[in-house]
């Protein structure tokens, strides 16, 4: 299995725990297209029911790697005296070459998109370019109004048993969030910091042990400077269930643990039912179920069963 980044360490228990309840999701709304030349087009809006709706328009076009080239010139020559001993002619075969250019095609990806916040940002990325495994991405942002710029930069290199990330705001700051992740034979070591450049002092660390393979995966991780833990647990029992769990603790908080436990069960193939509970006593319920090829259903309830009898109930 690919080494996974430091806050994906948990990602099997997570997305079983979140994805899929659509009752907690924002309202959005995303339509895609792709015209003949290769630029796409996507329009994104989101209502998060307690502020008012986001949304941007954004283009995108990737400029596919194709590899070296390679541009020679065939040709060999050969000369011809006369009796005087003179040049007579300058025979030209194509038979030998001659190297004239080298230059290489290499993966560009630029996105451009405008907000409902009049915000304007652009994105530039370059994968196994500079380096194999590594994925740079150069982020602007200009707000017209306020005259407001914006620019980060961000790195990504992944090897057989290494994922690091480093995340830098250039005008903010400077600030850098940097972590890593160490895999060897299914276990999982990483580590987080931030460091503000312009204070001369780490903002924030966090530390996760984890164990991964294709039928479970387990993971403990500190975050918060080392104040809220958590551990989570995932199995894939076969290919029909699949079940998690995921315990937290604040040190700094109450003396609670929270817990939440889920599952997830396929119907046939199209269709699968998820259900989690967590210690408060709210439960959910999900369902999806693809229609037809391109169209999905997917459906979200959580009750309060604490307090089944009042309006705590979500769908």
């Amino acid at each position: 299995m690919s080494i996974p980044a430091f806050a994906d360490i948990a990602k099997p228990s997570n997305d079983l725990l979140n994805k899929d309840f659509y009752h907690t999701a924002a309202a959005t709304l995303e339509v895609k297209s792709k015209a003949p030349n290769g630029v796409s087009f996507n329009v994104k809006g989101k209502s998060a029911h307690d502020a008012a709706p986001s949304g941007q328009i954004e283009a995108k076009y990737t400029d596919t790697p194709t590899g070296t080239f390679f541009n020679y010139l065939h040709f060999i020559t050969s000369s011809r005296l006369n009796k005087s001993g003179f040049l007579h002619s300058i025979v030209i075969q194509p038979r030998q070459s001659v190297l004239l250019m080298q230059y290489v095609r290499a993966g560009l990806t630029i996105t451009q998109a405008w907000t409902t916040l009049n915000a304007l940002d652009t994105k530039v990325e370059l994968d196994n370019t500079i380096a194999k495994g590594l994925k740079a991405e150069v982020l602007t942002q200009f707000l017209p109004s306020s005259q407001s710029k914006g620019a980060k930069l961000n790195l990504h290199f992944k090897q057989p048993n290494l994922h690091a990330r480093a995340f830098f705001d250039l005008l903010k700051g400077p600030t850098a969030n940097i972590d890593a992740v160490l895999g060897h034979d299914g276990f999982l070591v990483g580590a987080e910091a931030g460091y503000d450049v312009q204070k001369a002092s780490i903002t924030r660390y966090s530390a996760a042990i984890g164990y991964s393979i294709p039928e479970y995966t387990a993971a403990i991780t500190a975050t918060n400077n080392l104040s809220v833990f958590s551990a989570t647990y995932y199995h894939r029992v076969n290919s029909q269930v699949e079940a998690g769990a995921k315990a937290i603790w604040d040190s700094k908080g109450s003396n609670s643990v929270g817990l939440e436990v889920a599952s997830k069960y396929k119907l046939d193939s199209t269709s699968f039912a998820k259900a989690k509970i967590n210690d408060r006593g709210i439960a959910a319920l999900a369902y999806n179920v693809l229609l037809r090829p391109g169209v999905t259903l997917g459906l979200g309830a959580s009750f309060d069963t604490q307090n089944l009898n009042q309006s705590a109930h979500k769908v």
